[in-house]
C-alpha cells in the first residue's frame, strides 16, 4: 500500500511539473474545417502557441483553399497577440507575397503595422514606460518608421478599409512620436553644445514634421543654438517665427522675446 501510495505521489508530482507527456490528439482524420474550428477556439481562449499549431497543421494538410489561406491570417494575428511581433511581421509578409490580391490583404498591412507599433509592449516596454518613464519617442525610431509605413500603405491601398479609421490615428500619433525622437536628440546634442548637430536636427523636424507639436521646440532649439554660435540675426528671424506662429509660447517672455533662462531648465 506504502508503495502504490508513493507511486500515485510520483505520478502527481512529475505531472505537476510537466514531465509526463501529455496526451496526443489525433487529428489525422480531422477536415480542413475541423482544424480551423480547433485552432479558433485556442486562439478565442488565449491559447495563441497551440492555435499557431493548429493553423500551421491546417496549412500542411490543406495547404490549398480558403480555410488555408485564411489560417495564414490567423497566425499573424495570434503572434501579435502573443507579443511575438517579429513572427507577426514576417507571417503578414508572407501572406502579402502569396495573396496580393486577396480580399483581405488590407488586414495583413494592418497586423503588420500594429505589430511594430507595438514594438515597446511587454516586459521591456513595461520598464522603460512605467518604471523608467522613458516615452515611444525616446527609443529607436525604426520600428515608428516601420509601422507607420505599413498603415500607410494600408490607407493609399485601401482608403475604404474598415481598419482605415484607427490607421490614420495611429499614424499621427507615431508621426508625433518621431518628431518628439529627433527633439531628443536635438537636446542631446545641445546638453553637449554641438550647436551646429543640434540645428540640423531642428531644421529636419521643421521639414518632415511641420504640422507636429515638435515645431515649438524646434524653433526653440535653432534660437538658442544661433544665439550661441553669435548668429544674431538668425536667431531674431527664428525669434519671430516663434512669435508669429505661437503667441503663447512658454518659451517666450511677455515682452515676446525668447527666454534667456537656460534651456535646460525649461526642459
Amino acid at each position: 500500500m506504502l508503495r502504490q501510495f508513493l507511486a500515485g505521489c510520483l505520478v502527481v508530482l512529475l505531472a505537476a511539473c510537466g514531465i509526463l507527456t501529455e496526451k496526443t490528439v489525433d487529428n489525422s482524420q480531422w477536415s480542413a474545417s475541423k482544424f480551423y474550428v480547433e485552432a479558433k477556439n485556442e486562439l478565442n481562449e488565449g491559447n495563441y502557441a497551440a492555435a499557431v499549431k493548429l493553423f500551421e497543421a491546417l496549412e500542411a494538410r490543406y495547404p490549398y483553399g480558403r480555410f488555408a489561406q485564411q489560417a495564414q491570417l490567423e497566425i499573424a494575428y495570434a503572434y501579435y497577440k502573443d507579443q511575438e511581433h517579429a513572427s507577426a511581421i514576417a507571417a503578414a509578409d508572407r501572406f502579402i507575397q502569396l495573396y496580393p490580391h486577396h480580399q483581405n490583404i488590407d488586414y495583413a498591412y494592418y497586423i503588420k503595422g500594429l505589430a511594430s507599433f507595438n514594438d515597446d509592449q511587454g516586459l521591456l516596454g513595461y520598464l522603460t514606460h512605467k518604471v523608467i518613464k522613458q516615452d515611444m519617442s525616446e527609443r529607436d525610431a525604426k520600428a515608428s518608421r516601420e509601422s507607420f509605413e505599413s498603415l500607410k500603405l494600408l490607407v493609399a491601398r485601401y482608403p475604404d478599409s474598415k481598419y482605415a479609421p484607427d490607421a490614420l490615428q495611429r499614424m499621427a500619433y507615431l508621426v508625433n512620436a518621431l518628431a518628439r525622437g529627433e527633439i531628443h536628440v536635438a537636446q542631446y546634442y545641445m546638453k553637449r553644445k554641438a550647436y551646429v548637430a543640434a540645428i540640423k536636427r531642428a531644421q529636419f523636424v521643421l521639414e518632415e514634421y511641420p504640422q507636429t507639436p515638435a515645431t515649438e521646440d524646434a524653433l526653440y532649439i535653432m534660437a538658442i543654438a544661433y544665439g550661441e554660435l553669435g548668429m544674431t540675426d538668425l536667431r531674431g528671424d527664428t525669434e519671430k517665427v516663434i512669435r508669429k506662429n505661437f503667441p503663447e509660447s512658454a518659451y517666450l517672455t511677455d515682452s515676446g522675446a525668447v527666454k534667456e533662462k537656460p534651456w535646460w531648465e525649461i526642459w
